[in-house]
C-alpha cells in the first residue's frame, strides 16, 4: 500500500512539474545598455524607462498604439480650466499585496517634482496635488495645461509606505553618484516585479501575481542581459542564447533575416539625434584658439553645413535613419516637413562662413560621445570627425559608455556631444521645456532668447490651438536660425526576435513585456 502511495505522490509530482514547465514561459531581452537606476523618478533616460514601465505604472498611459489611455485612474474630468479630478482604480495592489492609495500619488507626484527628480519639469505646471478621498485626486495647475495627460503619462507612481521605510522619500540624487536602496530596488503596481537586479549583467523580473489588470502575455519571467558589444549581442540571439534584441545592428539585419529562425521589426523612432556646442564658455576647454568659436553662428552653420547627412544615412546607418532638420519629428505637434529641411551639405560654403567668422585654419575641439546608446552612436561620431575634418576642424573623438557620458555632460565637462532626444509628450513643449528654455537641465549650449521663453509659456497654458500652434511655429523658426544644435536624423529602430518571440514593436523604443507571448 505504502509503495502504491508513493507512486502516486511521484506521478503527482511529475505531473505538477512538467505541467508548470510546459507554462512556464521566459523571455531573455538584451539591449546594448542597461537601466541607469531603478528609482522610476531618478533618470529621464530611454532604457531606464523601458525597465520602470515593466513594473511601475501611471495615472495614465499610451497603448499599442501610442493613444492616452487609463491606468491607474480609470478616469479624470478637468473641473474648472487649472483644475483635474482623477479617479482611481480601487482594486490596485502594490506588489507586496498592499492597496493603492491616492496617499500614494499624492505622494508620487509631489516626490517627482524634488530637485533630485529628473522628471521635474514634465510637471512643473502643477501648484498643488491633493487627496479629496482615498481614491479621488485633485491637480491643480498654475495655468490651463492642454498636455497635462501626455506629461503625466511618464510620472510613475511608487508605495509611500515603502518608502519611508526604505529612506527612499526623495529620489536618488543620480548625478551625484548617490546610492540609495529605491536605485537598486523596486516596488510598483505593474504587470512584472524585479526578484535580480545586478546592474550591467542580469536583471528578472517576474510575473506580478496581484496585477490588477487582464493578463495578455503568458510569460513567467523576463531576463533582461545587457551586452555592450553588437556582435556579441547578435550572435547570442542567433545561437538562441537571446530571444529579443530591442537595438539589433543596422549592419547585421539582413543577417538575421536570413537566418530562418528569426524576424526583424523596424519602425521610426521618436527620437532625433544631435550635436550640442556650449557656447556660453568664454574659451573651450579643449580648444586651441583662446577663445570660443561656437559662439558665432556662422562657425555652428560651417559646422552643420561640412555634415554629409546623405552618406552618414548610407553608410553608418545602412539606410536606417531620416535625415533631420530640427529635434523632433512627424507626429510630435509642432512638427512640419518645412522646419525638417536641413541646410544643403556644402564643404565650400563651410570652409568660407569659418574665414569669414575669423578661423580660415579651423580650430581644435573634443567631440563626446555615448558608444552604448544610440544606434550606432560611435559610428556616427566618427564619419563626423573625418567629415569636419576637410574644413580644418580637428575634432578629437572622445567615445564612453552612456552611464558616464550622461553624468558629464550633467556636470557641464563638454564643449562639443552628442545627445538624442525623444518627446514622450507627442508635443514640441518637451524640446523647448528641456533643450532651449533658458537654463533648463538639459539645455547644455546655454541656448537663451526671451521670445522663446514667453512661447513655451504660452505652451504650457494657452487652450486656444491656433494661438499655441502658433507660439510653436514662432518658436522653432527661431531655433532653426539660430542653428543653436546640429540636427543629425531620426532614428529608425530594428527590434529582432525568434519567430517564437512575439514582442510588438513601439515607435518610443519602449517594449510592453504585458502584451508579449512565447509560442
Amino acid at each position: 500500500m505504502k509503495s502504491k502511495n508513493l507512486v502516486k505522490i511521484l506521478i503527482a509530482i511529475f505531473f505538477v512539474f512538467s505541467t508548470t514547465q510546459s507554462f512556464a514561459k521566459t523571455i531573455k531581452w538584451s539591449m546594448q545598455g542597461d537601466s541607469l537606476t531603478l528609482d522610476p523618478h531618478a533618470q529621464n533616460e530611454g532604457p531606464t524607462t523601458m525597465v520602470s514601465r515593466q513594473i511601475y505604472e501611471a495615472l495614465v498611459t499610451r497603448g499599442l498604439d501610442m493613444s492616452i489611455g487609463p491606468q491607474l485612474a480609470e478616469s479624470w474630468e478637468a473641473t474648472t480650466p487649472k483644475t483635474w479630478k482623477f479617479n482611481l482604480r480601487k482594486d490596485v495592489k502594490f506588489s507586496d499585496g498592499t492597496p493603492m492609495t491616492s496617499e500614494d500619488v499624492v505622494f508620487s507626484i509631489l516626490r517627482a517634482q524634488q530637485r533630485t527628480s529628473d522628471f521635474k519639469e514634465y510637471i512643473s505646471t502643477i501648484t498643488s496635488v491633493k487627496a479629496t478621498d482615498a481614491y479621488t485626486v485633485e491637480i491643480q495647475t498654475r495655468e490651463p495645461n492642454p498636455i497635462l495627460l501626455n506629461q503625466l503619462s511618464n510620472i510613475f507612481i511608487m508605495s509611500k509606505k515603502w518608502c519611508e521605510e526604505n529612506f527612499a522619500m526623495a529620489p536618488q540624487n543620480w548625478d551625484a553618484g548617490q546610492e540609495t536602496f529605491s536605485a537598486t530596488n523596486s516596488m510598483g503596481t505593474g504587470p512584472f516585479k524585479i526578484t535580480l537586479r545586478e546592474p550591467n549583467t542580469k536583471t528578472v523580473f517576474k510575473k506580478n501575481s496581484k496585477w490588477w489588470g487582464d493578463v495578455e502575455h503568458n510569460l513567467t519571467e523576463i531576463h533582461l542581459l545587457p551586452i555592450k558589444n553588437a556582435a556579441t549581442r547578435v550572435a547570442a540571439l542567433l545561437s538562441g542564447e537571446l530571444d529579443v534584441v530591442t537595438d539589433a545592428p543596422v549592419q547585421d539585419l539582413d543577417r538575421i533575416r536570413a537566418s530562418g529562425s528569426h524576424k526583424v521589426q523596424s519602425t521610426a523612432q521618436m527620437r532625433t539625434i544631435f550635436l550640442g556646442m556650449d557656447q556660453a564658455a568664454d574659451q573651450l576647454r579643449t580648444g586651441n584658439t583662446g577663445d570660443n568659436p561656437f559662439k558665432k553662428k556662422e562657425v555652428r552653420q560651417a559646422l552643420y553645413q561640412a555634415i554629409d547627412i546623405d552618406a552618414i544615412k548610407k553608410k553608418v546607418m545602412r539606410g536606417q535613419s531620416e535625415p533631420a532638420g530640427i529635434i523632433t519629428f512627424p507626429g510630435v505637434t509642432g512638427y512640419t516637413k518645412e522646419l525638417d529641411e536641413r541646410l544643403p551639405y556644402d564643404v565650400d560654403a563651410a570652409k568660407q562662413l569659418l574665414a569669414n567668422a575669423g578661423y580660415p585654419d579651423g580650430f581644435e575641439v573634443e567631440l563626446r560621445c555615448p558608444n552604448d546608446r544610440y544606434v550606432n552612436d560611435e559610428a556616427i561620431c566618427t564619419a563626423v570627425v573625418g567629415m569636419l575634418g576637410k574644413i580644418g576642424v580637428k575634432v578629437n573623438l572622445f567615445a564612453q559608455t552612456k552611464s558616464k557620458h550622461f553624468k558629464e555632460l550633467k556636470d557641464n565637462q563638454g564643449d562639443f556631444y552628442m545627445l538624442g532626444w525623444g518627446v514622450p509628450t507627442l508635443d514640441s513643449h518637451y524640446v523647448f521645456h528641456y533643450l532651449y528654455e533658458t537654463g533648463a537641465s538639459w539645455n547644455k549650449v546655454n541656448f537663451s532668447n526671451a521670445e522663446v521663453d514667453s512661447a513655451i509659456r504660452v505652451m504650457e497654458g494657452e487652450v486656444n490651438l491656433e494661438k499655441r500652434n502658433a507660439a510653436i511655429a514662432n518658436a522653432w523658426k527661431i531655433v532653426r536660425d539660430n542653428i543653436a544644435y546640429l540636427p543629425l536624423h531620426h532614428q529608425v529602430i530594428s527590434w529582432a526576435s525568434k519567430r517564437s518571440v512575439d514582442v510588438p514593436i513601439r515607435p518610443n523604443n519602449e517594449p510592453l513585456f504585458r502584451f508579449s507571448n512565447v509560442r
